[in-house]
């Protein structure tokens, strides 16, 4: 039996008020880990909250942050650009809210303040993937369909987050550049990561509006069932592993 109670959050950081999301299972006894969920370009919006649920559904706590400020929520691709490419031009403040957002998770009646993770889709699949290269205080990380060239950094000679990527084989968004510096970067630090390609996958497989998106915006995005359930079920998987040796 799960109890699943949602509630929204503000926390501040940057110098700005952020709206998240929180949801926990009730019927879960005691501290768990806490998860934080990196929205899309589009901002913390029902598909981000969504996971959340999902994972306190897991037996985790998890928060949907909100990397926009006042829970800005873009109406198109040009607003959703914009606003994204705010963030992308500003890491250092981009990195500063990720973090408030981890400190209100951390503070949560639920949580191990000990063990931590975070997952994040397109622009926040590269945000936790650049976290996690800047040495943030994780355990682990899982970015589906993300923008990992936000990774391709230099950062710490170590990282000690076990790092996940689930990656769209067909996903034309994601350039060979990209994928190349990461992994540059996963080599020249010996990180513990998996880059996991899912045959026939495009960008946003794991949103089940991605379909209508593309097909509204004529951009190259398409929900896949299988590999949006696999990827899932994977990360679910090396959750319980790392947390369990926390």
């Amino acid at each position: 039996m799960t109890d699943i109670h949602s509630a929204a959050i503000t926390y501040r950081g940057n110098g700005i008020e952020m709206k998240g999301y929180v949801a926990w299972d009730a019927d879960t006894a005691g501290a768990r880990p806490g998860v934080l969920v990196v929205h899309e370009w589009w901002g913390c919006n029902e598909y981000a909250q969504r996971r959340a649920r999902m994972l306190a559904a897991a037996g985790y706590t998890g928060l949907a942050l909100d990397l926009y400020g006042d829970g800005r929520i873009a109406a198109n691709p040009d607003e959703a650009g914009e606003l994204m490419n705010a963030r992308v031009n500003d890491m250092e403040g981009t990195r500063s809210r990720f973090m408030a957002a981890l400190d209100a998770l951390k503070a949560h009646s639920t949580v191990d303040e000990n063990r931590s993770g975070a997952i994040g889709y397109c622009f926040g699949g590269g945000v936790v993937t650049h976290m996690a290269r800047m040495g943030a205080p994780l355990n682990v990380t899982g970015s589906f369909h993300g923008a990992i060239g936000l990774a391709a950094v230099a950062g710490p000679d170590q990282i000690d987050c076990r790092i996940m990527v689930y990656h769209g084989e067909a996903d034309v968004l994601i350039d060979a550049e990209q994928i190349s510096g990461f992994k540059a970067q996963m080599a020249k630090t010996g990180a513990n990561y998996d880059f996991i390609r899912l045959p026939g996958a495009l960008h946003g497989f794991s949103n089940p509006i991605a379909t209508t998106n593309g097909q509204k915006y004529g951009l190259p995005l398409a929900y896949n069932a299988l590999a949006d359930e696999s990827s899932w079920a994977h990360l679910l998987l090396t959750f319980e592993h790392v947390f369990t040796d926390q």
